[in-house]
């Protein structure tokens, strides 16, 4: 049955449009295709100024490794993690390293020349290309068996409202970057319709009761189960933002850079909503690529929750002779791990619509930064930590490269959804091919 077909389906039962996002994925409704949409999914999560090596990287190469004290929160997930060390952006041009880094990091090639003056002699404008996820959502979209309602989604956690290159990750193409969403509430509004009014917030599923009550008896047992799930989860994320948003921290919340428009303190809250409505919209099969920018290049975010009152951007920049500095970093870095093991937990605990084993079996998802080490600005051994599993790559290991180009690893993403690009931004560092030992 092709989407146009279930949708008609739907209609003929007087369905409305406001429940399509709760009933599209169904396998009942899809009939034999469902079993032919093989479910591949990217996630892209991003943390920024580098990491402290000595904490992150395993001393071991192989499958017989140690997850250091920044990885610790991955070890229920050790036999499905990937680390990949020496893999470099060896892209050049203008702009700082934290420029060139966050804008190279996703499309692989040069920062075009610009007005943005950084800590270079060269100031730099966006990046020249399009970035890895909409080349594979580009790629996705083509295909009705892997066509999806929004192609891709792009979530946010305290990114700054002003676009400089520090700020953006995603490209559609030379020049135009995209925002992501970091309003949970903005998110909900996206992926269930907008709500009558924001601050007495009435509940979707109410509106939606009668259709859902006339699809039920369409559908199997199993999917009726599935349906259930769905609409649980939705329900609980309406809670979680309505507490949010009502809640008085009872005094004023500091700013900690001009443009952010969330609340510092309120960062693990916002991660936790955002990763739920990521699970939700993978379930409800709305996208398949997404990606989780946390803060930006450069970020400034203060993690008050774990003691720690400076600002990871000045943390970074500390010699490694300050241990203090360099245990906050680590702290902070567990913290994002500890964000992406969350991820993984919601995955893996969520059932494949279809049955066809959990989510987290057909999603990979990549961690990454723009720098290898903050007080050296570095672009070498940038982080890829991936988790996760579908794309054919074999997990579980620890791997050391000798300064290969990162443009190698995005041409492997995009071949593990069977999209054989031959490059990838920069042509200079793409002739040995995808990156070796993957699989």
């Amino acid at each position: 049955m092709t989407e146009s077909s279930r949708r008609d389906f739907l209609r003929n039962l007087g369905v409305g449009a406001a429940a399509m996002p709760f009933l599209m994925g169904l396998p009942s409704l899809s009939f034999a295709q469902a079993q032919k949409r093989k479910k591949q999914r990217l996630v892209i999560l991003f943390s920024p100024d580098g990491v402290v090596p000595e904490t992150f990287w395993p001393d071991e190469v192989g499958s017989n490794f140690t997850l250091k004290e920044s990885l610790k929160p991955l070890e229920p997930f050790k036999d499905r993690t990937l680390l990949l060390r020496g893999v470099c952006d060896r892209v050049k041009g203008d702009g700082d390293n934290h420029m060139r880094g966050i804008g190279c990091l996703l499309t692989g090639t040069e920062l075009f020349p610009g007005n943005v003056q950084g800590g270079s002699d060269t100031p730099a404008g966006w990046a020249s290309g399009l970035s890895i996820d909409q080349e594979i959502k580009a790629y996705l979209q083509k295909s009705e068996a892997t066509r999806t309602r929004f192609g891709s989604l792009e979530f946010g956690v305290m990114v700054p409202e002003h676009a400089d290159t520090w700020t953006r990750m995603v490209y559609a193409g030379g020049n135009k970057p995209i925002a992501p969403v970091d309003d949970p509430y903005l998110m909900f509004n996206k992926l269930y319709g907008q709500m009558k009014d924001q601050e007495l917030l009435q509940s979707v599923l109410d509106e939606l009761r009668d259709d859902i009550v006339k699809v039920r008896s369409q559908i199997s047992k199993a999917d009726q189960y599935l349906l259930e799930e769905h609409l649980t989860l939705v329900r609980e994320m309406e809670k979680d933002i309505q507490s949010a948003r009502k809640h008085d921290v009872g005094h004023a919340v500091p700013k900690i850079e001009p443009g952010i428009r969330r609340h510092n303190d309120n960062i693990p809250k916002i991660s936790k909503l955002q990763i739920d409505l990521m699970v939700s919209a993978f379930l409800a099969d709305s996208t398949r690529i997404s990606t989780l920018q946390y803060t930006n290049s450069v970020g400034q975010a203060r993690f008050t929750w774990l003691g720690i009152g400076e600002g990871q951007h000045d943390l970074s920049h500390e010699p490694d002779s300050n241990k203090e500095a360099q245990e906050k970093l680590t702290k902070i870095n567990k913290w994002y791990c500890e964000q992406l093991a969350y991820l993984c937990k919601r995955l893996q605990e969520t059932k494949e619509p279809d049955g066809t084993g959990t989510l987290l079996d057909n999603t990979m998802i990549v961690w990454t930064n723009e720098l290898g080490k903050g007080n050296s600005h570095t672009l070498d051994d940038i982080p890829f930590v991936m988790v996760g599993g579908g794309l054919g790559f074999k997990m579980g290991r620890s791997l050391r490269y000798d300064r290969v180009p990162h443009n190698r690893l995005l041409m492997a993403l995009a071949h593990g959804f069977g999209h054989r690009i031959t490059s990838f931004g920069n042509r200079d560092f793409c002739g040995k091919g995808v990156l070796h030992d993957l699989s």
